[in-house]
């Protein structure tokens, strides 16, 4: 196999091949990214007689991991475009982050794990830029949405949402905590081995692209001021908002019925993670965004108001609808907006606005909010991120191809 670029046309099913298997490889790996940004969220009740941390020490942990990822997420973006690599960064990547997750359960104070929360991040923030920009380039444009949507929403969903909650309290409450971080060293580096021997720089579908179109350097500049990458940088500050504080606050608000409910979120994450991309590749991103935004805004209200466990948990999965919004407006939309020289860069500036303000300084001020009137008032602030979310969307130019192509036969 080879990265040099051909005029020659792939054959369609090495290509359909080489698609299927990069999604799954790409699928764990980024998957047992959130398995392990997660396991804090899940582990937080019994490092309590270890740490006893409050609400905003909580919350800070949950930023500095969104402040390192959101840096690193930018610069390895950048970083990619200007090397046209791909592969090299998203291994080292891996690696890292297996190592520095794994860290955490040696920590004996407050002051260890916010550095080995900081080192995870730093490590973790390059996979979605690097998964995405490869994703984007081997699929069909008929799947594009619903690739992006497997890669980034469900498999989040799967390992991070359902697995994790399962995997890490068994371990916690039949070992100890710091067991439950020491395990999840060894998924990352299986998935650097698979990535290294079986993802190609370039894929099949790639490969008769003109050799001079890589080539060229789009300036940064050039990039913001495209609209729809502004307003995608916009929507992903309020929808990291809205995320990172349910996921952050929602097992300290439900304690007794935690792992159910957090089972729920899971399961709604793999639903919604594929079918809402997966919608949005036929009625277009626009009117997804804002249809299933709305549906969101009711997730964390469910949580302050429904005391009944069973119908809180049935409410959750059918508005925790935001993280399949998450693909379209951090991954397709940009991917479908910029040439591909700049992919990994706009990919890594949406992703890096967003955690920076969302997910490093949203969930710090809804643990001082809760510290201050109650958890509720976290859950109040993720309300709020997702209706402006929904404004925001209409300010976006649609880029599906189907709908644009039903527009200029119409």
């Amino acid at each position: 196999m080879t990265d040099t670029p051909s005029t020659a046309a792939p054959d369609a099913r090495t290509a359909d091949r080489y698609e299927i298997r990069l999604l799954v490889i790409l699928f764990l790996s980024f998957g047992f990214v959130f398995f392990d940004r997660q396991a804090l969220s899940f582990l937080a009740p019994y490092m309590d007689k270890d740490f006893g941390l409050s609400n905003a020490e909580l919350g800070t942990l949950s930023g500095v991991l969104a402040l390192t990822w959101a840096l690193a997420g930018m610069f390895a973006g950048r970083l990619s475009d200007a090397l046209g690599r791909r592969k090299p960064i998203l291994i080292v990547a891996v690696v890292l982050f297996s190592l520095f997750s794994a860290s955490s359960g040696l920590m004996g104070g407050f002051a260890g794990l916010l550095v080995a929360r900081a080192l995870m991040g730093t490590a973790e923030g390059a996979v979605l830029p690097m998964a995405q920009s490869l994703m984007v380039e081997a699929s069909r444009e008929s799947r594009r949405g619903l690739n992006m949507g497997l890669l980034q929403g469900s498999s989040a969903g799967l390992l991070g949402g359902i697995l994790a909650p399962l995997v890490v309290v068994w371990i916690a409450e039949t070992y100890d905590w710091r067991v439950a971080f020491y395990v999840t060293i060894v998924p990352g580096l299986i998935m650097a081995v698979l990535i290294w021997k079986f993802v190609r720089e370039r894929s099949p579908r790639a490969q008769h692209t003109r050799e001079g179109e890589s080539a060229v350097k789009v300036p940064l500049g050039e990039v913001l001021r495209l609209r729809n990458i502004v307003v995608c940088m916009l929507i992903a500050c309020c929808y990291l908002t809205w995320f990172v504080t349910i996921i952050t606050f929602t097992p300290t608000f439900t304690p007794g019925t935690m792992s159910g409910v957090m089972t729920c979120l899971g399961a709604a994450w793999v639903l919604w993670g594929f079918v809402t991309p997966a919608i949005s590749d036929r009625i277009g991103r626009k009117p997804a965004l804002i249809g299933f935004t709305a549906l969101a805004v009711c997730c964390p209200l469910a949580v302050v108001y429904v005391g009944n466990p069973v119908l809180l948990g049935a409410i959750m999965v059918v508005t925790y609808t935001g993280l399949g919004c998450f693909t379209l407006f951090m991954a397709t939309i940009p991917a479908e907006t910029v040439p591909r020289a700049a992919l990994a860069t706009a990919l890594g500036v949406i992703m890096g606005v967003g955690e920076l303000a969302g997910g490093f300084l949203g969930p710090m001020i809804a643990g001082w909010a809760s510290d201050q009137w109650g958890l509720q008032a976290a859950m109040f602030i993720a309300a709020g991120g997702a209706v402006v979310v929904v404004a925001l969307c209409f300010a976006l130019k649609e880029t599906a191809p189907a709908v644009l192509r039903r527009r200029a036969v119409a």
